[in-house]
């Protein structure tokens, strides 16, 4: 890695260091995912969250049944009334997860160097010798010798909630254990996770299928995450499953990769998924601790000369019960962003925090920090000498509209997109100013019914770093003819500088079709 990675002046100003940052009107380019749950489903807290800088809301059903979910939602709803700001809905499925059942939920307390059994007995009480859990081939799978996790909170790193456990005897259908630790374990359900080993339930299982045709299907999803992603496959599964859904056929998929299986086949699946998410807490004990780094950035990379949007998660851990992040864990979500990550998942942080709205505030201040000293021009050649020649006419254009709206340092690049393409290939790029997507809605019929498309898409660009959406009026045309024709651009115009983005005098770079032709246009705007 060169020094010139980093847009910093040498030697650096130290004090520059300190000035306080100007405020925008976006928290930052970079966009947060908040898990809502417990501690953030009310109305007013959700409504912090989205002024914090939350874009996307994510609904994990690994936990709770579709109607607390759907009272959750309906509060999402409501806050988005309220404070103007859109958001999009993701569904995360709960995947092929081994679970452990305690049905009394009396807390279990296990002891360093003791033993224990997993048993696939689940009539049998959970203790600190006997662990019933949820699949029945466990003991075919694992071989002495095995590492296999299992905690309430699994992946949180901390060694006094989840357990480290070695297969030392495989007797009959159950696996006996050692235990590496001494934890205590809390709640009705504990993970159980077999490191490194191919567990044979579907990535897609029954229960997920049950939670998207009824909870998915109801509201229309935005975006899928597909836990565990193994193989390409599962993604063409999971798309061929939502297709007969109706509505859910625009939803977008999300390969999310916790695994040594994912890893491996991770080109595949990128070519096949709309989108990535490192699920880094149980990558980080399927992987050794000094691999994980190497695998976020060669994954990033890939996302990025790709041009699809990749998403970190577990970044500010400690945020769950502290009001401030680790110097860590700071430097962390900073590079994770320097890396190219479009959004950073927030799980546990904002779920079950006391601080969610603290933290998304905190991760996005980090976020745009290191926005700043990303280096933007670096980036460009890299992306543009990836692409290659010759260019198709889209990508073409989308690099074109960014070096002209780099040269003549405009505030921000209108699009004008029906399907969200155009806007994400200039996202693609990583200009340093804000990209306003304007989705021109299209009229669609099944010979039923006629609709409006456009909704999805202005809705999942809120995942993509840098794209800010605006639904356009269909009565409006992109292109004004005559002076009383109010036209989209300058509805649009009018938002950017309502919202503080633009002002008189700026430089603003336009991207729109004009007949069959794509046009790039700059205008400087009179007072």
């Amino acid at each position: 890695m060169h020094a010139t990675h980093l847009l910093l002046e040498e030697p650096i100003r130290m004090a520059s260091i300190l000035e306080s940052s100007k405020p925008n009107f976006f928290p930052s380019m970079s966009k947060i995912v908040g898990t809502l749950g417990p501690k953030s489903r009310s109305v007013e807290v959700i409504s912090g969250c989205l002024k914090a800088g939350m874009s996307v809301a994510r609904f994990d059903f690994s936990w709770g049944d579709g109607d607390y979910h759907q009272e959750t939602l309906e509060n999402l709803k409501l806050a988005v009334k309220t404070t103007k700001k859109l958001c999009a809905v993701m569904l995360d499925t709960v995947g092929p997860e081994l679970q452990v059942l305690n049905k009394s939920e009396q807390s279990i307390s296990l002891e360093a160097d003791a033993f224990v059994v997993l048993t696939s007995d689940q009539d049998k009480e959970a203790t600190s010798k006997l662990f019933p859990i949820n699949f029945s081939g466990l003991a075919k799978a694992v071989k002495k010798g095995d590492t296999i996790f299992v905690g309430q909170y699994l992946f949180t790193g901390s060694e006094t909630t989840s357990a480290w456990l070695e297969v030392v005897e495989i007797k009959g259908e159950d696996v006996v254990c050692v235990i590496k630790n001494s934890a205590t374990l809390a709640g009705p359900l504990f993970t159980l996770h077999a490191s490194q080993i191919h567990i044979e339930i579907p990535t897609l299982t029954e229960k997920d299928k049950e939670a998207i045709s009824t909870w998915g299907a109801r509201n229309k999803i935005d975006f899928l995450s597909l836990s565990s992603t193994r193989h390409a496959e599962d993604v063409r599964q999971a798309r061929e499953y939502l297709s007969k859904l109706g509505d859910l056929q625009s939803t977008q998929i999300f390969a999310k990769i916790e695994n040594v299986e994912g890893l491996t086949n991770f080109d595949e699946i990128l070519q096949e998924a709309d989108g990535i998410i490192l699920s880094r807490g149980n990558l980080g004990i399927d992987l050794p601790p000094e691999k994980v780094f190497l695998f976020q950035k060669a994954a990033l990379y890939k996302c990025n000369m790709a041009g699809k949007p990749s998403v970190v998660t577990r970044v500010v851990d400690s945020m769950t019960d502290n009001l401030r992040p680790t110097r860590a864990e700071a430097t962390d979500v900073a590079n994770a962003i320097l890396d190219g990550s479009d959004a950073i998942l927030l799980g546990a942080e904002t779920l079950r925090g006391l601080y969610p709205v603290e933290t998304i505030s905190i991760v996005g201040k980090i976020c745009a920090e290191a926005e700043k000293v990303f280096n933007q021009d670096l980036y460009f050649k890299k992306t543009v000498k990836y692409v290659g020649e010759p260019m198709t006419h889209l990508e073409s254009i989308a690099s074109s509209a960014v070096r002209a709206a780099i040269k003549v340092k405009a505030s921000v690049i209108i699009v004008f997109t029906s399907s969200g393409r155009a806007a994400r290939l200039i996202a693609k790029y990583r200009p340093t100013m804000p990209v306003l997507s304007v989705v021109v809605p299209r009229l669609k019929t099944n010979q039923l019914k006629w609709n409006f498309t456009g909704a999805f898409e202005a809705r999942q660009s809120l995942i993509v770093r840098g794209l800010f959406p605006m639904l356009a009026d269909p009565r409006h045309p992109a292109e004004s003819t005559n002076a009383t024709n109010e036209s989209v651009l300058k509805v649009a115009l009018d938002h950017g500088k309502a919202s503080g983005v633009i002002k008189s005098h700026d430089r603003v770079v336009v991207c729109q079709k004009v007949g069959d032709a794509s046009v790039v246009k700059i205008i400087e705007l009179e007072d």
